[in-house]
C-alpha cells in the first residue's frame, strides 16, 4: 500500500500544480455539518457537533450493559482468557454477548441485530475496547469479520450468512495479510482459478496475523483470479476441505486473542460464494479498514479511560510519606495529562462519527440504499479516520505508560492490571495500517479530494501566503471564555495550509517520496482536528451546562490547544526546514511562530483542577 500511495501522491501534486483552480476563502459553516477534510479550510460552530455529553438514555442503557457484560464475564477471567489453556472460553464470550444482542448492534433489523445508527455502534466499541484481548475478538468478529457480508454480499449470502453472526452462533475473521505482503495489502500472492466445469473457484495461498483464526466458521478471504491487477474477495467457510491453521502466535500483547496462519490448499469455494464483483476485493478493504480506523480509535478509548481509572484509584490507595500520592502534584500533573489527551481524542472521535452518520443520513434521503450511503459517508470521512486511528492510538499508549509509572514498581508487576494494560496497547499502534502509513495516507486523501474539485485547499494557502507580507493584527484580544483558545485554532490551520501548500510548490511531484515531511505535515492536521474538537466540546458544554459545571472541561480544552501549539510549531518547523531555502524559508518560519503563538495559561493550576475533579470521583469521570 505504501507504494501505492507514492504513486497516488505523484499525480495529485502534478494536477495540484497545473489544474487547481482557486475557489472559495476561508468560510464559515454554522448550519451543516462539514464535508471530509474541510476543518481544515472552514469553521465549525458548536452547536452544530455531537458531544458525548448528549448521549440519550437508550444509548445509554446499551453502554451500560455492555459494562455489565465485562464485569461478570471478562474482567474476572482475564488471566484465564490470557492463558489460551481453554480454546472454548473466547468462542463462548462471543456466544453470550450474541445473547445479549451485543454483536448485533448496527446489524440490520431483517438479519437478527438491532439496526442502530453508527454513533451508537461506536459506543458500544468505545465502552467493550476496555475489555483486554475480548476487546480484540469482538471487533474482529463484528467489523472485519462480519462488515464485509454484511455491505458486499448479495441477498442470499447476507441471509445465509449475517443472521448466525449477529448471535455468535458463527465467529467471522478476515484473511487479508500474507507474510510478503503488509502494507501494501494487493501485492499478495494467494490465488483461485475457476473450475473446468465452472462451479468452483480453486483457491490456494497462506494468510498471516488472521485474528480469530482458531475459531471462526466464516473468513472472507482476498486473493487474485488468475493473473487479475487487483484482489477479489471469498467467503470461505472453516470447514471445507483443504482449509488448516497452525498453532496460534504467541504475542507480546492480547494474549488471549486467537492469532493464527490460515492455509487454503485446493480449496474449492463455489462460484455463488464470491462476495461482490471479480476484482472488487481491494476496495472492499479499503473501506472496511476506514470503518476500521474510526472503530479502533473508539476501543482505544475505552482502553483509556480504564487505564486512567485504575491510575486514579491506585494514586488514592497508595501512600507516601503518610499521605495518599494522589495529593502530590507530580502525580496530579499525570492524571490530568492522561484525562486531556483522551478527551480530547473522545471529542474528535465522536464528533466525526455523528458527521458519518449526518452524511449517510443525507445520501439516504437522495435515495441511496443504506448500505451504499454507509460505505460514501464513511469513505468521505477517510482521512478523518486515519487520523483518529493515530491519535486514539497514541493516547492510549501514553495513558498505559503513565498509568505504569504511577503505579511504580507494582506497575511492572503481572498481579497489577496496567502491566496487562500497557502490554495489550502497543498492537494498536500497527492494527489497522501502521500509524506511519496512516500519517502519509491522510495527506494522500486530503490531497486526492483536493485534485478531484471537492476540497479547496490551495485557494487559502494561497490567501495565507499573502498574509504572510501583511502587518499582524495588534488589536485588543477577545477575553470572552475561551476566545483566546478560538483565535489560537483559526491561525494552527493557517500554520499548516502555509507548509502544506509551500510543500506542494515546492517540491511537485517529488512530495510523494519525502515521507518525513508528508509526516510533519500529517502531525499538524492530527493536532489541529483535535483541538479544534475538544475547543467545540467545551463550547458545547457551557452552553448546555454553564462554565462552572464545566470548569474541568474547559481546563482540559485549554491545555491541550496550549500544548497543541508547540507540536504543531516543532512538525511544521521540521517540514519547513527540509525544504524551504534562503528569504523564504525565514519569512515562512516567522509565519509559523505568528500562527503557533498562543496566550500563556497556568498549567499548574489547570492540571489539578482537572486531576482533582477524577481523585474526588475515584475514577475518570468526564
Amino acid at each position: 500500500m505504501l507504494n501505492n500511495c507514492e504513486e497516488t501522491l505523484d499525480s495529485i501534486v502534478y494536477n495540484l500544480l497545473s489544474n487547481i483552480l482557486l475557489r472559495n476563502n476561508m468560510e464559515t459553516t454554522t448550519k451543516s455539518a462539514l464535508k471530509g477534510g474541510e476543518f481544515l479550510i472552514k469553521e465549525t460552530h458548536h452547536a452544530d457537533i455531537f458531544i458525548p455529553e448528549e448521549w440519550n438514555e437508550e444509548q445509554l442503557m446499551i453502554a451500560q450493559t455492555c459494562q455489565d457484560f465485562l464485569q461478570a464475564e471478562v474482567f474476572p477471567r482475564l488471566d484465564e482468557i490470557d492463558s489460551m489453556k481453554n480454546p472454548e472460553l473466547m468462542p463462548s464470550l462471543l456466544e453470550k454477548a450474541g445473547e445479549l444482542g451485543i454483536l448485533g448492534i448496527s446489524i440490520p433489523e431483517e438479519f437478527g441485530g438491532f439496526g442502530k445508527d453508527f454513533v451508537t455502534g461506536m459506543l458500544t466499541t468505545e465502552v467493550c475496547g476496555a475489555g483486554h484481548s475480548f476487546a480484540v475478538a469482538l471487533a474482529a468478529h463484528t467489523g472485519i469479520g462480519t462488515l464485509p457480508i454484511l455491505y458486499y454480499g448479495n441477498a442470499e449470502q447476507k441471509a445465509k450468512y449475517v443472521p448466525k453472526l449477529a448471535t455468535g452462533e458463527w465467529k467471522a475473521a478476515y484473511c487479508l495479510t500474507e507474510p510478503s505482503s503488509g502494507s501494501d495489502a494487493n501485492s499478495g500472492k494467494s490465488k483461485a482459478v475457476l473450475s473446468p466445469d465452472g462451479k468452483h473457484y480453486i483457491l490456494n495461498g497462506q494468510k498471516m496475523w488472521i485474528t480469530n483464526g482458531g475459531f471462526a466458521d466464516v473468513y472472507t478471504v482476498f486473493a487474485k483470479i488468475d493473473n487479475d491487477e487487483n484482489l477479489s474477495a471469498f467467503i470461505v467457510e472453516r470447514g471445507w476441505e483443504g482449509v488448516t491453521t497452525n498453532a496460534e502466535e504467541k504475542k507480546m500483547g492480547i494474549k488471549g486473542s486467537s492469532t493464527v496462519q490460515v492455509f487454503f490448499n485446493n480449496v474449492k469455494v463455489p462460484v455463488e460464494n464470491m462476495l461482490s464483483d471479480r476484482q472488487n476485493g481491494f476496495k472492499i478493504a479499503l473501506n472496511i479498514l476506514n470503518i476500521g480506523r474510526i472503530k479502533l480509535a473508539g476501543a482505544a478509548l475505552g482502553g483509556a479511560k480504564a487505564a486512567i481509572t485504575h491510575s486514579v484509584k491506585y494514586a488514592n490507595e497508595r501512600e507516601q510519606f503518610g499521605r495518599p500520592i494522589a495529593k502530590y502534584g507530580a502525580i496530579k500533573h499525570k492524571l490530568a495529562e492522561q484525562a486531556i489527551r483522551s478527551y480530547a481524542v473522545e471529542a474528535a472521535t465522536f464528533r466525526c462519527s455523528q458527521n458519518i452518520e449526518d452524511a449517510i443520513a443525507q445520501l439516504e434521503a437522495g435515495g441511496m440504499d443504506h448500505i451504499k450511503a454507509l460505505l460514501k459517508g464513511v469513505e468521505q470521512y477517510a482521512a478523518e479516520a486515519a487520523i483518529l486511528k493515530v491519535a486514539g492510538s497514541e493516547a492510549l499508549d501514553f495513558a498505559v505508560d503513565e498509568a505504569v509509572q504511577i503505579y511504580g514498581g507494582m506497575g511492572y508487576s503481572e498481579e497489577s492490571p496496567v502491566a496487562r494494560a500497557y502490554r495489550d496497547s502497543r498492537i494498536n499502534r500497527i492494527f489497522e495500517g501502521t500509524n506511519e502509513i496512516n500519517r502519509i495516507l491522510t495527506v494522500d486523501m486530503l490531497l486526492k479530494k483536493a485534485m478531484k474539485g471537492e476540497l479547496d485547499l490551495m485557494g487559502p494557502a494561497m490567501k495565507v501566503a499573502g498574509e504572510l507580507m501583511e502587518i499582524p493584527d495588534f488589536s485588543e484580544a477577545d477575553t470572552a471564555t475561551l476566545a483566546a483558545e478560538t483565535a489560537a485554532v483559526k491561525n494552527f490551520k493557517k500554520a499548516l495550509l502555509m507548509v502544506a501548500g509551500s510543500a506542494v510548490q515546492k517540491l511537485a511531484t517529488q512530495m510523494a517520496k519525502e515521507q518525513e515531511i508528508l509526516m510533519n505535515i500529517a502531525d499538524m492536521a492530527i493536532q489541529i482536528y483535535q483541538a479544534e474538537s475538544v475547543l467545540l466540546r467545551a463550547k458545547k458544554l457551557i452552553d448546555l451546562r454553564g462554565e462552572s459545571e464545566a470548569a474541568a472541561q474547559i481546563a482540559m480544552a485549554r491545555m491541550f490547544i496550549y500544548d497543541a501549539a508547540d507540536r504543531i510549531n516543532k512538525a511544521g518547523k521540521d517540514a519547513l526546514n527540509s525544504f524551504a531555502e534562503g528569504d523564504e524559508h525565514r519569512m515562512m518560519l516567522m509565519g509559523l511562530k505568528r500562527f503557533t503563538k498562543v496566550e500563556p495559561v497556568n498549567g499548574k493550576e489547570l492540571r489539578r483542577l482537572i486531576a482533582d475533579k477524577m481523585i474526588e470521583k475515584n475514577e475518570y469521570c468526564f
